[in-house]
């Protein structure tokens, strides 16, 4: 199996992990529990597969998401963890940078922020020698909201390409009752696959599409449990 995986044991058998170079949108409604499957991605990828794990955040503070990992009795290997913090600065927050947290000045300024990702790729990549990186963006629909769609297209592109070159993963979430469909339309042709999310009946359910595998898995009804994401029956 790749050394790229979900976490989640039923999808992971039926795709054989995830390719090299892998640039995937993780797709939902609000509500669904996108954030925490992320967060278990996140979690996984670093503590089980010993990936460097970088995560772009502009919807809440680096500090309350460490915290809910230590809530969970999720130990994150903080040494293979990189934040970048684009929520902290424009609320006046007193978080100092860090080894594991760099902030951004705003979620409008893609350049810092490409800045601060470079920067933890260089230094996972060049100088802690770790291959397998992954690159999480917490979202795209909230950069969206700050900067008109060419211009979050355009980062989008150079990362999605670095992570090809790179043999790295890159997950990058939207809102699906946010973005509209012409937008989400134009972001898919930068991916080769997608973690979607659907909500029916107060319930859950995910499956993944990859252009390796010839069709999509079914879908599994998921629950979070203690911070962790159970498929359901």
């Amino acid at each position: 199996m790749s050394n790229y995986t979900l976490g989640i044991k039923e999808l992971d058998n039926l795709i054989g992990g995830i390719k090299k170079g892998s640039n995937l949108m993780l797709i939902g409604p609000p509500m669904s529990g996108k954030e925490l499957i992320l967060y278990n991605i996140m979690y996984h990828g670093a503590s089980k597969n010993e990936n460097a794990v970088i995560l772009v955040n502009n919807r809440e503070p680096a500090k309350y998401v460490l915290e809910w990992f230590e809530e969970n009795k999720l130990e994150l290997p903080l040494s293979r963890i990189g934040i970048v913090d684009c929520v902290t600065r424009t609320h006046n927050g007193g978080q100092v940078e860090s080894e594991t947290i760099k902030i951004a000045s705003g979620p409008i300024d893609l350049s810092c922020i490409g800045v601060k990702i470079s920067q933890f790729f260089d230094n996972f990549f060049m100088k802690k020698n770790i291959r397998e990186i992954q690159l999480h963006i917490n979202s795209l629909s909230t950069m969206l909201m700050y900067s008109n769609i060419q211009t979050v297209f355009r980062f989008t592109h150079v990362f999605a390409g670095r992570i090809k070159a790179a043999g790295a993963l890159g997950i990058y979430m939207v809102e699906s009752g946010m973005t509209d469909e012409q937008t989400i339309a134009a972001f898919k042709q930068l991916f080769n696959g997608m973690i979607e999310i659907k909500s029916e009946n107060d319930k859950n359910f995910i499956r993944v599409v990859v252009e390796f595998q010839s069709k999509p898995t079914p879908w599994f009804e998921y629950e979070i449990e203690k911070g962790s994401v159970r498929i359901v029956g």
